[in-house]
């Protein structure tokens, strides 16, 4: 028997006021949300899973562990809140950087939804629809704990003698690219390895985000992040889905806000060493 949280309900009723501003009717049969065309999440209530795809490398949000294949994280939980919401389970698909937006335009899409360290920018919104955000984030360095004090502008990276090191494909090497082209810049296939790099010696920095950094700097004593409450850049994080999706989009938006109101976010932000709302 499904059952709904009254976040879900309210996010159900926002879902399908949504969808019925959208069509621009007014209707008594509209009027009823059981009228109101909902056929992404049709899709996936007939299926009975919610297909979420992640990197699974990103660090409190997503992780996928590489031995037993279990998923983890604040992302993790949040898509099982959402698929909950549904009454559906959430099944992982395992995505990367460089294939994300492939995966999320594909036809069919690879998963009905992507949740992870994924930015809300123009750029992903001309092509794909984004949720609200619910958790700020910015660009940041990691370094060595010896060498936080080198580090303290753009300018103090950007030169041939610092070595950089970023994940492909997705906005950090993006940033990276375009604000530090005097830097010697090295592009490692697996995010989760190289925070161990910088701390080995291998790289002097990584370009990351002030929602990963510090769960590294409180594992690995070696490492450092000295800019962390002054980020170069300011975003929020959200969910990214094929464009066309509208109920489903306007479902996840109704069910991020529900889950803001009544102090979920914070919990799940709380549990996984996250900064709450507001901060």
């Amino acid at each position: 028997m499904k059952t709904c949280t009254p976040a879900g309900a309210f996010a159900r009723i926002l879902a399908s006021c949504f969808v019925i501003s959208m069509c621009g009717c007014a209707s008594p049969q509209l009027r009823d949300s059981t009228a109101t065309p909902r056929p992404a999440i049709a899709r996936i209530e007939s299926r009975g899973v919610l297909l979420v795809g992640s990197t699974g490398d990103y660090r409190p949000l997503t992780w996928r562990d590489p031995e037993s294949g279990e998923w983890e994280g604040f992302g993790v939980d949040l898509a099982r809140r959402l698929a909950a919401e549904l009454g559906v389970r959430a099944e992982f698909v395992q995505t990367s950087w460089p294939t994300l937006a492939a995966n999320v335009q594909a036809d069919p899409p690879a998963f009905d939804m992507a949740i992870g360290g994924i930015t809300v920018t123009d750029a992903r919104r001309e092509k794909m629809a984004m949720s609200r955000g619910y958790l700020s984030n910015g660009k940041t360095i990691l370094c060595r704990a010896e060498d936080a004090a080198r580090f303290r502008t753009l300018a103090d990276l950007d030169r041939p003698d610092v070595r950089v090191m970023v994940n492909p494909g997705g906005l950090n090497e993006a940033f990276a690219r375009a604000n530090l082209p005097h830097a010697a810049l090295a592009v490692h296939p697996r995010n989760e390895e190289i925070p161990s790099l910088v701390a080995d010696g291998a790289a002097d920095v990584m370009i990351t985000e002030i929602v990963e950094a510090p769960w590294y700097i409180r594992n690995d004593p070696r490492l450092a992040a000295p800019l962390l409450d002054r980020p170069f850049t300011r975003g929020e994080i959200g969910v990214l889905l094929r464009k066309g999706q509208d109920d489903l989009l306007a479902f996840v938006d109704a069910a991020l806000a529900g889950m803001a109101a009544d102090g979920t976010l914070d919990s799940l932000k709380a549990k996984h060493g996250l900064a709450p709302a507001g901060n």
